[in-house]
């Protein structure tokens, strides 16, 4: 189906605008029109390029506060439909209010919660799903509690790797700008400092002199190749096929493939624990998290194990074929089965590998930020020995 953008008036007067989705142009307006509503116009929605394409990112966190305050509305005995007029009027995220005042607008003309929330397109998958259970058992509070639960120790663990990453990110800057600096400034300065006294250089001096005059002549040009083959790598990085590729990549990488890997397996494992715990059945819910996961490799590989579950083989068996997940990872997943707890144990999975893969980071980053900082050292060393060489020649000429 595809998605339009839909503005029509109600039968107040007031003008409405939402993304809505439909087979086509005609039965949407055939669809609003025979509920009462005064189409305006229907426009094809740009850039919805399903899950993985272009459309807009919704903000998480702003997102679990509305789903905190919403869950609380609705337990203190409000309707859904009177939680959603508290609280799409008081939104102050601009890309999430109006998706919301939309979904009031389908809910108030009848339509599922679970299904306005899919006809925007922009919620994660594993919400709308989690939304439809709640309402097929009646039990909705307690599954939007743990998908909020869900989303917090998510969050969490995103902003410890975030963290983790963010002071080497900034030493490695600080150092290739100093770098920069020294080549293309300083050396230059001594180079016509020499050039002046016709001094007879050493050769690690001639080979940093002309590094830097190689650097001064040509790093604009530098600079413009740099920033070209950075857009060629985002378009072409953008394929399915391309970010296949850069999975693999990840995988081979030393020590870095390991922990990515690990990571991915344990959001794998909290979205099917997520899911299975709400009711969801287990071939539905290995699609939904296919669909969650931002890795193409990884989710053609539950797409994989999910066909295999489909026609009846265990979840860890299917996983096993692939050769793809952690032994330990499938190893628990099949005690999980046999014991009839797998919900438990696959959030038991996801637990030990958030903490493998925290522990690890902390060990690596403990280390990068060393090898940086020597890696600095030498080349400030080298920097300085190979420019002060030639005022010591000097010195010895003039005694």
């Amino acid at each position: 189906m595809a998605e339009f953008v839909l503005k029509y008036a109600d039968g107040r007067g007031e003008v409405h605008q939402q993304v809505a989705s439909a087979t086509s142009e005609k039965e949407l307006r055939d669809r609003y029109s025979s509920q009462g509503f005064l189409v305006y116009s229907v426009k094809a929605r740009s850039g919805s390029g399903g899950l993985m394409g272009g459309r807009k990112k919704l903000n998480l966190e702003k997102f679990l506060i509305f789903n905190q305050q919403f869950v609380t509305l609705i337990r203190a005995g409000l309707p859904i439909l009177k939680g959603l007029d508290l609280l799409a009027d008081r939104l102050t995220d601009p890309k999430l209010g109006p998706h919301i005042k939309a979904v009031r607008e389908d809910v108030r003309n009848g339509t599922l919660l679970s299904e306005a929330f899919r006809a925007q397109a922009i919620f994660p998958k594993i919400y709308v799903t989690s939304v439809m259970a709640g309402e097929k058992s009646g039990s909705l509070t307690e599954v939007m509690d743990r998908y909020v639960g869900y989303q917090k120790i998510s969050l969490a663990v995103r902003k410890k790797v975030m963290v983790s990453l963010m002071y080497p990110c900034i030493l490695v800057v600080l150092v290739l700008l100093l770098m920069v600096f020294l080549v293309t400034y300083v050396v230059p300065k001594f180079a016509t400092l020499y050039d002046s006294f016709h001094a007879d250089l050493p050769a690690p001096t001639r080979l940093l002199i002309a590094l830097g005059a190689a650097a001064q002549s040509y790093i604009l040009i530098a600079v413009g190749a740099l920033i070209a083959l950075y857009a060629a790598f985002r378009w072409w990085s953008r394929t399915e096929s391309a970010r296949v590729t850069l999975d693999r990549v990840k995988l081979r990488v030393p020590a870095i493939g390991d922990i990515w890997l690990k990571y991915q397996v344990a959001q794998l494992g909290r979205i099917l624990g997520t899911l299975l715990t709400g009711g969801i059945p287990l071939v539905q819910a290995m699609e939904t998290a296919a669909e969650s996961l931002n890795t193409p490799l990884l989710r053609n590989a539950i797409e994989s194990a999910g066909k295999s579950v489909r026609e009846g083989q265990p979840l860890s068996g299917s996983l096993k074929q692939l050769k793809l997940f952690p032994p330990l990872a499938i190893d628990m997943i099949e005690v999980g089965e046999s014991t009839g707890a797998l919900p438990a144990m696959l959030n038991s999975v996801a637990e030990f590998f958030e903490e493998d893969v925290n522990t690890r980071m902390q060990a690596m980053m403990s280390l990068i930020e060393p090898a940086i900082m020597l890696v600095m050292g030498t080349f400030v060393a080298f920097v300085l020995v190979s420019l002060y060489l030639p005022i010591f020649s000097l010195a010895d000429t003039i005694h």
